[in-house]
């Protein structure tokens, strides 16, 4: 089970403007309904449409900021994001493969930065989890590091493998001295 992000922030987008240009259309149709001078002038807009040629400079800058937010917008429908919920391996042949398991990409880096920190010698533990990498890059006081970075790598393999997580990334290790 891989579960992506919804993408909501360009549905809000679109969805903002949709309701802008409604609510500007139906303020102007019922102040005319009522008799009142509207606050936007169709006439006057239309006419200022008709009157535009395709090279004023005006509607050149339109059409390219029209252009750049519509491709956003494809590449964000397109694009998967990172996924939120990573898949576990499922190799007990008594489960059902209809029925998928995973963790979410939050509570995988918060095991595997526990793991890290619990390594004598580490102060804290700051820990990337892409797609195909962990990356932990340990602080630690002591003035001697050697074997240090083995470690960490170790305990973090040892969760993983307790974890199980279908696609094993690699493990890369980071030691910082922090001076006294």
């Amino acid at each position: 089970m891989t579960r992506f992000p919804r993408r909501g922030a360009p549905a809000v987008l679109v969805a903002l403007v949709v309701l802008s240009a409604c609510a500007l259309v139906t303020t102007v149709a019922v102040q005319r309904v009522v008799g009142w001078t509207p606050l936007v002038d169709p006439g006057a807009v239309l006419g200022a449409l008709r009157a535009a040629r395709w090279t004023d400079p005006a509607v050149v800058a339109a059409a390219s900021v029209c252009v750049l937010v519509g491709a956003g917008l494809l590449l964000c429908a397109l694009l998967p994001g990172t996924p939120t919920v990573l898949p576990l391996r499922d190799d007990d042949p008594r489960i059902d493969r209809a029925v998928r398991s995973g963790a979410t990409r939050k509570s995988v880096r918060r095991v595997l930065r526990s793991a890290a920190s619990s390594v004598d010698g580490v102060a804290s533990v700051r820990l990337l989890l892409t797609g195909r990498a962990v990356t932990a890059t340990a602080t630690t006081h002591r003035a001697i590091t050697d074997g240090l970075a083995d470690a960490v790598r170790a305990a973090i393999e040892d969760r993983l493998d307790r974890i199980g997580q279908a696609g094993r990334p690699a493990v890369g290790v980071r030691i910082r001295r922090r001076g006294r």
